[in-house]
C-alpha cells in the first residue's frame, strides 16, 4: 500500500512545481486579504477587552493562514476532477490498488502543499506583531498539518462527487468560504449577534482557529486547549472518513 500512496503524493507536488500560477492564487490572494482589509480596519476594528494591546492585523493573521490551507485545498482538489476528465483515475480505480490508498495518497498530496504554504506564511508573522519561539512556531506547525488534511479530505469528498471544475468551485464557496468567515477568522466571537454566534459555536472550523491563534499568541484557546484539539481531530477524521466512503463501489465513468 506504501508505493501506491507514495506514488500519488508525489505525482501531486510534481504537478504543482509544474504550475507556479497555483502558487500565486493559494497565497497571493490571503496575502492581499490580510495587507488591505488587516490595515483598513485596524484603526476602527475593536477586539475584546481581553485582547487590549493587539493590532487587528495580529487578530486577523491566524485567519489569513487558516484562508491559505482553504485555497491550497481547493486548487489541490481540482485535480480529481482534471484526472477523471483525462482518464487518470480510471487507470488507478482498475489497477490493484485499494481506494484507501488512493484517498490517502491525493489528501496527502494536497495536505503537504497546503501545510507548506501555510508554514511559508509564517514567515510574516513579526510583521503582524507576533512573535514567534522555535517551540510556538513547531506547534503552530502541527496545527496547521492537521487544518490541512481536514480541509483537503473536505475538499476531496466533494471533488469526488463533481463532475466539472465549474460546480466544484460554486459548492466551495457555498460551504467553505461560510465555514471560514464564521470561525472566527475574520471577526471574534464576542460581540456578534446572538444569533451568529450560536453557528460560530456549531462551526467546527472555529476551534482549529482559536487553537492555531492561541498557539502563536500564546495564550489558551477560548474553549479550552482540550476541547479545541478534540473538535478538530474530529473534524478530520469526519472528513477523511467521507472521502473513504465516497470513493467505495463508486464508479469514475
Amino acid at each position: 500500500m506504501f508505493l501506491p500512496v507514495y506514488t500519488l503524493w508525489r505525482r501531486e507536488l510534481t504537478r504543482f512545481l509544474r504550475q507556479p500560477s497555483r502558487i500565486a492564487g493559494a497565497v497571493a490572494t490571503p496575502l492581499l486579504f490580510w495587507l488591505f482589509m488587516g490595515s483598513g480596519l485596524s484603526g476602527s476594528f475593536r477586539l475584546p477587552s481581553g485582547s487590549a494591546g493587539h493590532s487587528y492585523l495580529e487578530y486577523f493573521f491566524p485567519g489569513t493562514i487558516v484562508l491559505v490551507l482553504l485555497f491550497a485545498a481547493i486548487f489541490s482538489n481540482i485535480s480529481v476532477i482534471e484526472d477523471r476528465h483525462e482518464g487518470f483515475l480510471q487507470g488507478v480505480l482498475v489497477a490493484p490498488v485499494s481506494r484507501t490508498a488512493l484517498v490517502a495518497g491525493k489528501v496527502l498530496g494536497g495536505a503537504t502543499l497546503a501545510w507548506l504554504q501555510g508554514v511559508v506564511f509564517l514567515i510574516l508573522a513579526p510583521f503582524s506583531g507576533i512573535h514567534l519561539t522555535a517551540a510556538s512556531a513547531l506547534e503552530a506547525a502541527g496545527v496547521l498539518a492537521l487544518l490541512a488534511i481536514t480541509l483537503t479530505s473536505l475538499g476531496f469528498f466533494f471533488a469526488w462527487k463533481l463532475d466539472s471544475v465549474q460546480g466544484f468551485h460554486g459548492i466551495m464557496n457555498v460551504v467553505l468560504m461560510p465555514m471560514w468567515l464564521l470561525s472566527g477568522a475574520f471577526f471574534p466571537l464576542s460581540g456578534a449577534p446572538r444569533w451568529l454566534s450560536a453557528l460560530m459555536r456549531l462551526n467546527p472550523l472555529t476551534y482549529g482557529v482559536e487553537l492555531l491563534r492561541g498557539e502563536l499568541s500564546g495564550q489558551a484557546a477560548a474553549p479550552g486547549p482540550a476541547v479545541s484539539i478534540g473538535v478538530t481531530v474530529a473534524l478530520g477524521l469526519v472528513c477523511l472518513a467521507a472521502s473513504l466512503l465516497a470513493t467505495r463501489g463508486a464508479r469514475v465513468d
